[in-house]
């Protein structure tokens, strides 16, 4: 398919929902076409790619993937993929592979529920000669080529002294259908009388045949080389025991499905609550970007009205020098003037109010930013806080505790090290919250601007660098300035959104675009 105008007419990912209704009703339409002649699935909004004979699950999988894909994927390659995902998943349903049946646990009487077995299920085959039916039989894949109506997992022998293979161990899957092919292999050999009972029977002076069981408490229990093997992979359960486990692992399931229902439903919720917040903001930024630009263009329409009217109060005062009383056409002229003067400070009065009004909703956008600022900080504060992402949060003003802790870990033992960079942190950070510290000088950058350093005469300052040394001195001076910058009236820790990667203020649009990916990340692990 033609990409040329998709690319031009791109969108973000905050709109991606509103694109997929008409790529899904495209694909109801037939224009893109799904199934391929021979039955097989193919992504048609992915044609340059070689693979193009999917399943159904490989396909959907392909679909969701892309369409929850990494940020650097097209808006409009995504839209596509997921409409294409809600096509199979609405349309496409009856493509699905069918599902496995679940292994029935099997009916059994009370007395057989009780009897002990070795779990996982373990078939003993027994009286194996060095051949059998003229092959080698140290060969395992004859052996699983052998019991393969069984479907058994491995197969293990086991040599005697005159290295002959005797024994052999069978094992099973261990769920019920594996106990099922279990019971059929020892059903097998009881029917060709070659049952464990027949071997114990004949084992002095046995047949050629060999002989099979299912390892029951007495093959575990038992001394020589099958014993061995059964205690050590194996434990002994009754058909009751492995009934109650997996009711009780029902339950738990259960109960972790309900947890994990709650967790996805409060998740679901919290996404809902960031998406709001993040369109809330939206629309205030339009609106505050809006109103600026009318006050931009009314102080310009400020500015030429009042150079007019001075033009005009010039011009009257020169025809008032000019012309007498008497004279009719200067007198005409200076009344015209008059009135156009008037009509002029009457639209510089309107002009003054509209303003105001848009002063005031400036000041009210601009609350309003700071709001939803605070807002996304309080509310996400525990998706933006990990330490390893680039955007977080950073409480401003307060000071870095690893410097105490370096200093102090360099002076005394462990614990007494911790103790002693609380108190000292918590010393310092209760005098950078004084108001009435303030350890700083201020000097003209120039004619007009001046700006405020740290003061480094300052005595207390002196005093902890020389007591401490630089790194402590830095972690507080560094926590000063960003309280003088951030609250120096309130002089309390401010939370603030932080780009640790550039070391500076994060933007809303950098902060939402990283909830955005971590949404992204929380549902594809959900």
């Amino acid at each position: 398919m033609s990409s040329s105008s998709d690319e031009e007419s791109d969108f973000s990912d905050s709109e991606i929902s509103d694109y997929i209704e008409k790529p899904y009703q495209e694909l109801r339409a037939g224009k893109y076409k799904v199934k391929g002649p021979n039955g097989s699935l193919r992504c048609p909004f992915c044609a340059g790619k070689k693979k193009q004979d999917y399943k159904y699950k490989e396909l959907f999988s392909h679909a969701s993937g892309v369409g929850k894909g990494a940020a650097s994927r097209r808006a409009k390659q995504k839209a596509n993929h997921l409409a294409l995902a809600k096509y199979l998943e609405t349309d496409l349903a009856n493509e699905a592979e069918p599902v496995p049946p679940r292994a029935v646990t099997p009916e059994c009487t009370e007395a057989e529920q009780k009897e002990v077995f070795c779990w996982p299920w373990i078939g003993v085959v027994a009286n194996i000669s060095n051949e059998e039916d003229g092959k080698s039989v140290e060969d395992k894949e004859y052996w699983l080529k052998k019991f393969s109506l069984y479907k058994p997992l491995e197969i293990m022998l086991f040599h005697d002294n005159q290295a002959r293979v005797s024994e052999a161990i069978v094992t099973f899957d261990g769920d019920w259908t594996g106990f099922n092919n279990a019971m059929q292999f020892e059903k097998s050999f009881e029917a060709r009388h070659c049952s464990k009972k027949e071997w114990f029977a004949n084992k002095s002076c046995p047949s050629s045949n060999i002989y099979g069981w299912v390892a029951r408490e007495d093959d575990y229990r038992a001394e020589g080389a099958i014993g061995e093997y059964l205690r050590g992979k194996g434990e002994l359960k009754t058909i009751f025991d492995l009934m109650k486990e997996e009711t009780q692992d029902r339950n738990k399931n259960d109960e972790r499905n309900s947890a994990l229902q709650m967790a996805s439903a409060e998740q679901r919720k919290a996404d809902e609550n960031v998406l709001r917040v993040v369109e809330e903001h939206k629309r205030e930024k339009e609106a505050a970007l809006r109103t600026i630009l009318e006050l931009e263009r009314e102080n310009d329409a400020k500015q030429k009205l009042e150079m007019e009217i001075a033009e005009l109060k010039g011009k009257l005062e020169v025809m008032k020098h000019l012309g007498g009383d008497d004279d009719a056409a200067v007198q005409n002229k200076i009344k015209e003037m008059n009135e156009e003067l008037v009509g002029k400070m009457e639209e510089m009065e309107d002009l003054e109010s509209l303003n105001q009004t848009l002063l005031a909703k400036e000041r009210q956008s601009n609350d309003e930013l700071q709001n939803a600022r605070r807002t996304l900080i309080t509310g996400l504060n525990e998706i933006l806080s990990s330490g390893r992402s680039h955007i977080g949060i950073k409480r401003m003003g307060e000071i870095d505790a690893k410097a105490f802790q370096n200093a102090c870990k360099q002076r005394f033992p462990n614990e007494e090290a911790e103790i002693k960079a609380l108190e000292l942190c918590s010393l310092w950070q209760e005098k950078v919250k004084d108001s009435d510290w303030h350890p700083f000088k201020t000097f003209m950058v120039d004619e007009s601007n001046a700006e405020k350093v740290i003061d480094e005469d300052d005595e207390a300052l002196k005093k902890l660098k020389v007591e401490w040394g630089d790194e402590i001195y830095n972690a507080v001076t560094e926590a000063l300035k960003e309280i003088e910058e951030y609250n120096p009236s309130g002089r309390y820790v401010i939370a603030e959104l932080w780009n640790f990667k550039e070391q500076r203020k994060a933007t809303l649009k950098e902060a939402i675009s990283f909830i955005f990916k971590q949404l992204k990340t929380h549902k594809r692990k959900r």
